[in-house]
């Protein structure tokens, strides 16, 4: 599952031209890119292309969320635009993800569908407060095995609940892992379930997203390296 680069480029960021401008300066033989909500609804599918049209592997990550028939045709409309992977919300339940799976079948270059579990940016508290009961990483868990059972690629998981997915789901399931910082880097955001890069690979992720640590960065084309020389130390 980790072929390529292993660091995804969070381009986190509110339009399509500061978008392509942090392309340009980054290496897609060193990283992908993501596209999330606020950039995609800004800009559309159009941004989706021209970054893949520039050599990266584009993880489009809106966590698509809804009835199965709609996750299934909007799976399959994210595929046409030549994402190289896709995210679902794995509390949207096993109709659901089985008929985004399905979906998916038949592409030439199909994307690879991987389900978020528990964001990293809730705490224990806050899952008591929706309702969840027990602790995070037992929900975090749960939501995994439904996913593996549903057929797709892997999970979206905190770096910190990696160790026991790699462990309980095999080599076979893909882990992608937001929450990465950088050694000695500042953690001032929203993320609180966090790792640094060699941290999140020990424990068995596939694939590091990072943001602000390099997009913010003076220079983030020199962030990106260092982060690059870090895991292959």
């Amino acid at each position: 599952m980790n072929d390529g680069p292993r660091i995804v480029v969070a381009l986190d960021v509110g339009s399509g031209q500061e978008a392509l401008k942090l392309a340009r300066v980054l290496d897609p033989r060193l990283c992908r890119v993501k596209v999330g909500k606020e950039l995609f609804v800004a800009e559309g599918p159009r941004l989706v292309q021209e970054l893949a049209g520039s050599g990266f592997d584009v993880f489009l990550d809106l966590k698509f969320h809804d009835i199965p028939h709609t996750v299934a045709r909007t799976c399959q409309a994210a595929a046409r635009l030549g994402a190289w992977m896709l995210t679902v919300h794995a509390l949207g339940g096993r109709a659901m993800l089985a008929a985004a799976r399905d979906a998916l079948e038949g592409f030439d270059c199909r994307p690879r569908l991987v389900a978020v579990t528990v964001l990293t940016s809730l705490t224990p508290s806050d899952l008591e407060e929706l309702g969840i009961a027990g602790p995070l990483e037992e929900a975090a868990f749960g939501l995994a095995r439904l996913a593996k059972a549903c057929g797709l690629d892997g999970v979206v998981c905190s770096p910190l609940e990696a160790g026991r997915l790699r462990t309980a789901l095999g080599p076979e399931v893909c882990l992608v892992t937001p929450g990465v910082r950088p050694a000695g880097g500042v953690v001032g955001d929203d993320q609180r379930r966090v790792a640094t890069p060699r941290e999140a690979l020990a424990a068995g992720a596939d694939y590091l997203v990072i943001g602000r640590p390099i997009t913010r960065a003076p220079d983030p084309r020199a962030a990106l390296e260092a982060v690059h020389r870090e895991i292959h130390s």
